[in-house]
């Protein structure tokens, strides 16, 4: 049901019961009804200016409705939308060469949705474990971590171990085992059975609440694949273009993955756009017909993605994500020892942190971000207990410390 916390506009009650009525509940969004973004803000239908703090997810890493990106799509949709990949189209090659000379791959695969892109990450990882690697039909197996967020797709709940995302979705697909995040030695374990194909993982474990795993974890977990003849996949869909300071989060340690999966910010959080990277050796394994999308590679996507890859590199967001999430963290630390019977932890590496709530009077982290946003700065909590504090990478020190004022505030009167 949704929340009884709503604003008095009749305009914000007509949506939210609009969706309450029609739409399926898959969803318990804050009791905010937003009608424009623009940078690190966002205005309700009051006209109430807020602080974006998630980013859609880190969908907009770039700020809302960047010009240069919205341009893009837009003079794109004046000229064609849509071709299929039964015809060759005038952008995808130029968007092809892009991003892969971008991120130093042989070749992409565009997809639409961060969870297809996952989805064929798996497909690819398979499909060379028995064409390259030898094995056996029907027995590659895919490692993944306890407490990943990859999707919500039958294959990828499969591969979880949290309640709401498996209880009665089942069958659930075989070929997966799960180890512990940052446990090295337990993938060492796991890789001794030949049949493995891949490793999937998120450098930083966002949905679980931003949780960033130990110096030199990914690094050895890259190499034991190497020894192994494994492929390391890379779920960067969350943590990568920029968010943890880094062009990927897999860039702190060395580490160039097998294959690497984008969405999300891919463009910048005005179409749906994900793609799938790998060099020749494991992309060429998938022939025509044995995989594909209707959408995938479409012009406006390939117009978006060059638009969105080049913000991020011209205005230097990784860079600025890397300085500004170093005062964040330090500022959200100093929060914790001001309030330590409030504020159980925090963690975070760039602009993608998290603070744990302590429970007060049966209130938790929902009663929070409900008061921030009447304070005027929008979080969305996971998990219960934990809010992740991830804003646009276009913000500057100055709005960041007033963000920061909002989250002391809060917690001083919670």
């Amino acid at each position: 049901m949704m929340n009884a916390i709503m604003t008095n506009s009749n305009a914000a009650k007509q949506a939210m019961d609009l969706e309450d009525k029609y739409g399926a509940h898959n969803y318990h969004p804050l009791p905010v009804v937003l009608e424009r973004g623009e940078g690190v803000y966002v205005w309700d239908v009051n006209g109430k200016q807020y602080f974006d703090f998630l980013s859609a997810y880190s969908a907009v890493n770039q700020g809302h409705c960047h010009p240069k990106i919205v341009k893009a799509l837009v003079e794109q949709a004046q000229k064609l939308t849509l071709t299929s990949r039964a015809f060759y189209n005038d952008c995808l090659g130029e968007y092809e060469k892009f991003v892969t000379e971008y991120f130093g791959f042989d070749k992409v695969l565009p997809m639409n949705t961060g969870a297809e892109g996952v989805e064929t990450a798996l497909k690819l990882a398979r499909k060379w474990a028995y064409e390259v690697k030898g094995v056996a039909e029907n027995e590659a197996k895919i490692i993944v971590c306890k407490n990943n967020f990859h999707g919500r797709t039958i294959t990828i709940v499969s591969a979880s171990n949290d309640p709401d995302a498996r209880a009665n979705f089942g069958p659930f697909t075989p070929g997966i085992i799960a180890v512990e995040y940052n446990n090295s030695d337990a993938l060492a374990e796991a890789l001794k059975d030949k049949t493995i194909a891949g490793f999937l993982i998120e450098p930083i474990q966002g949905e679980a609440g931003v949780v960033v795993p130990d110096d030199g974890y990914l690094k050895k977990c890259y190499d034991l694949c190497k020894q192994h003849n494994v492929l390391f996949i890379a779920d960067e869909i969350q943590s990568g273009l920029g968010r943890t300071g880094k062009r990927l989060a897999c860039d702190h340690e060395g580490v160039h993955p097998d294959i690497l999966i984008l969405g999300k910010a891919l463009s910048g959080g005005t179409y749906p756009v994900s793609a799938v990277l790998a060099n020749d050796d494991i992309m060429l394994c998938i022939k025509p017909g044995q995989h594909g999308s209707t959408y995938g590679g479409n012009p406006m996507a390939c117009k978006a993605g060059i638009a969105a890859l080049s913000v991020l590199r011209d205005e230097q967001l990784s860079e600025n994500s890397a300085r500004l999430g170093t005062l964040l963290l330090k500022e959200l630390k100093a929060i914790q020892a001001e309030f330590p019977e409030k504020v159980k932890h925090v963690r975070g590496k760039g602009l993608f942190c998290a603070m744990i709530i302590t429970e007060q009077n049966g209130k938790s982290a929902w009663e929070v971000c409900v008061e921030l946003m009447k304070n005027g700065l929008l979080a969305k909590p996971t998990h219960g207990d934990i809010i992740r504090f991830a804003p646009p990478l276009i913000i500057n020190e100055a709005q960041l410390m007033e963000c920061v004022s909002i989250i002391r505030k809060v917690l001083k009167d919670f």
